[in-house]
């Protein structure tokens, strides 16, 4: 190991909840720089959620991330001529940044009028454990339980 570890970015606390996670949220969902609008459409989805449920939105996405986060996933080895799906255990970083990756994905593919809607639909969706986001997640899982036996072969 030659170099060392790249410093981890401090991210400031978004405006309303005052929750580090919310900006990298917002940051993942942000195109061409425009963070402004990626945080109107995060926070316009949580008032559709919080007007649909009057529940708190802050707790319903945070329900959302945690049933979309994997625990697991398969990474490909090659081994003697032959490629094998390794499953591997996730670190709680990447755990986060995969689930907030797919739920934004998720929600863009989502039909609907407005990346706010779809967003709520979404996150809704996914805190009640269904949705295209959870779905992504059980397929991960139930692949890497399928290549199981390969696991001794672990990087």
């Amino acid at each position: 190991m030659r170099k060392r570890k790249p410093k981890k970015r401090v991210i400031a606390p978004d405006p309303r909840y005052g929750d580090t996670m919310v900006t990298q949220f917002v940051n993942n969902m942000m195109w061409e720089g425009k963070k402004s609008v990626s945080y109107s459409i995060f926070y316009d989805a949580m008032d559709k959620i919080e007007s649909r449920t009057s529940e708190n939105p802050h707790e319903i996405w945070k329900k959302a991330l945690e049933n979309v986060m994997p625990a697991v996933e398969v990474r490909s080895k090659r081994i003697g001529g032959a490629t094998f799906q390794i499953p591997t255990e996730i670190r709680p970083a990447r755990r986060l940044s995969i689930g907030m990756k797919w739920v934004i994905r998720f929600s863009r593919a989502r039909s609907g009028k407005g990346m706010a809607e779809k967003l709520s639909a979404e996150l809704l969706a996914a805190s009640k454990g269904e949705g295209a986001a959870v779905k992504r997640r059980e397929d991960t899982h139930r692949m890497a339980e399928a290549n199981r036996a390969f696991a001794h072969f672990k990087a």
